[in-house]
Order: structure tokens, then C-alpha cells, then sequence
């Protein structure tokens, strides 16, 4: 299981790929699973705005570090 503890390094353009693909795998559950996922809608919604708010929060605490504001 060492290949769990691997540290790697991501280019932008990488970590666009990876993103579209995770995107396009939850664009196609969604639209196959149309009915099922609709009495879910607020709750992803709030899931959503949530996750939003912490990556931004995480994010701009890492730019403050690395500029030692």
C-alpha cells in the first residue's frame, strides 16, 4: 500500500484533465439517474455551497502563507 503514501505533483493542465473527467462521469449519472437524483437536489445544493465556501476558506489561507501576510 506504499502507493497510497506517494506524493506527486499536479501542472495545471494535468489537473484539468483529471477534473473533466470526474465532471463528465457525474454529468452522465445525472442524466441517467435524472428522476432518482431530483428529490436530492437541495440537500447537493447545500452540499455544494458548503464545500464552496470551505475550499475558498482553505485556499485563501494557503496564499496567505505562502505570502507571510
Amino acid at each position: 500500500m506504499n502507493f497510497l503514501k506517494a506524493k506527486t505533483s499536479w501542472t495545471n493542465a494535468e489537473f484539468i484533465v483529471f477534473k473533466l473527467c470526474v465532471a463528465s462521469i457525474y454529468v452522465l449519472i445525472g442524466a441517467y439517474f435524472h428522476q432518482f437524483f431530483h428529490r436530492f437536489y437541495i440537500p447537493v445544493l447545500i452540499l455544494f455551497l458548503v464545500m464552496v465556501v470551505w475550499t475558498l476558506y482553505l485556499w485563501l489561507m494557503k496564499m496567505k502563507a505562502i505570502r507571510g501576510l
